[in-house]
């Protein structure tokens, strides 16, 4: 990766919240100074946007020619280094830099969020040069849930750049704690795709000629796959100890083990989890290797 390539922008997100499904979204902003982040809420997607704009405005025009419609996008913050009196009533003067970061927050339905502590955010080393209002934060409009930020001082210690805060509620949600499950491999797997090939030979398709023949005939395919899915499917709980590498020849030989507690059972259930876990996993690396989407997928 050439050094101009680097990211110049990261987001941390607490592993308590990894039930919300962060993702970061570089298949629609591949920016090095934006960092595009979706995570889910009720089954609603959102958005958040942190970016760095440097002294080209790389960031703001490459979202501005780049014209991309996302929805439901919370928030935007960062570091615009564009000074303006809209945001800095210290600030005597207006910058037409300012007009394009208003019209790039306006097309994403974003409105200016003002402190609950109107200081400046960047402070200078040097006596000569004056303190900053350049790191902003903007809103979704119309939102009553979200409200004004907090620049924090103390805990800005020997950075140039002060915190900003904000919070966004999350209101409960009812999470599902059972689930129907086909382990892949499985003879109820077996049994389930040959249910739905028996039930797919049944379906007539020589007539397709108009819109509601071929409604009716993908009908009959959904039905017959929720008849299958249904028949050979369990249910089964899901729990913080759930682990979607665990197969059917994991739970037999544990099952072997608890009946004859023997240290060699113990022993070969043990080299199985570690057979079956490690296939997984490079499995699932090979995968989004294959989609050449690179190293930032892994991290998802």
């Amino acid at each position: 990766m050439n050094i101009h390539d680097y990211p110049r922008v990261i987001t941390y997100v607490n592993i308590r919240l990894f039930s919300f499904w962060f993702f970061l979204r570089k298949d629609i902003l591949n920016h090095r100074d934006i960092s595009l982040i979706s995570f889910f809420i009720n089954n609603n997607i959102f958005f958040l946007i942190n970016i760095y704009s440097d002294s080209l405005l790389s960031a703001l025009k490459y979202l501005k020619d780049t014209e991309i419609n996302i929805p439901n996008v919370l928030i935007m913050t960062g570091n615009f280094n564009i000074r303006d009196s809209f945001w800095d009533p210290l600030y005597p003067h207006h910058s037409t830099h300012s007009d394009l970061l208003i019209d790039i927050t306006d097309s994403l339905l974003l409105g200016l969020s003002y402190s609950t502590n109107p200081v400046p955010t960047r402070y200078s080393d040097s006596n000569q040069s004056s303190n900053l209002v350049i790191d902003l934060v903007f809103l979704r409009y119309g939102s009553e849930n979200l409200d004004n930020h907090s620049i924090h001082l103390e805990w800005r210690l020997s950075f140039d750049h002060t915190p900003l805060t904000i919070s966004i509620p999350i209101k409960e949600q009812y999470i599902y704690n059972r689930k129907c499950f086909i382990a892949k491999g499985s003879a109820e797997e077996k049994a389930f795709i040959k249910d739905v090939i028996k039930d797919f030979i049944t379906i007539d398709t020589s007539n397709l000629t108009d819109v509601e023949s071929l409604k009716i005939a993908i009908n009959s395919f959904t039905l017959a796959i929720n008849k299958a899915w249904e028949k050979n499917s369990k249910i089964v709980s899901i729990s913080k100890h759930s682990k979607s590498w665990w197969d059917t020849n994991c739970s037999r030989n544990l099952e072997k083990y608890r009946l004859s507690r023997s240290l060699v059972d113990w022993k070969q259930f043990k080299k199985i989890v570690k057979s079956t876990k490690h296939m997984f996993f490079d499995q699932k690396i090979q995968e989004i290797l294959n989609k050449a989407r690179g190293l930032w997928e892994l991290m998802n």
